[in-house]
């Protein structure tokens, strides 16, 4: 299941990523409707779901904030809000790369997605591996 953040609705890009991933596309808001969803609820939230990737492009309130878990990953791309559109190419690239090709090497991960590199950290070490995106 991929969960996109509130900041994202009314975008399309929930349906461009459903043409290519297999799974439900939801927004975080689909998990508690009529509810105002407060970004630390976020990982409660994310717990009571299967395995599933939160997307954002609110890297300040998450990347290195928020709390991690082994039941969840988190994507936080360094985009503006009017650069949004490109999440679904970069999200279906992410994936594709050994490191996150797996629910199982995804979860319990937050990574941080810029133009030219791929930072993350895990729920057991919290030091930030790198990875280059322009080799």
């Amino acid at each position: 299941m991929i969960v996109l953040d509130e900041q994202l609705l009314g975008r399309n890009i929930e349906v461009e990523i459903a043409k290519w991933y297999r799974g439900a596309v939801q927004f975080i808001s689909d998990l508690r409707p009529n509810t105002v969803i407060k970004d630390d609820a976020i990982p409660e939230l994310l717990r009571q779901q299967n395995q599933p990737s939160f997307v954002t492009i609110n890297e300040t309130d998450f990347w290195r904030k928020v709390t991690i878990d082994k039941r969840y990953f988190i994507i936080c791309f360094v985009l503006s809000d009017s650069r949004a559109g490109e999440i679904p190419h970069s999200l279906r690239s992410l994936l594709r790369r050994s490191e996150f090709n797996t629910k199982a090497k995804r979860m319990g991960k937050v990574t941080r997605v810029k133009s030219e590199e791929i930072d993350y950290y895990t729920f057991d070490d919290r030091s930030v591996r790198t990875i280059s995106l322009l080799d």
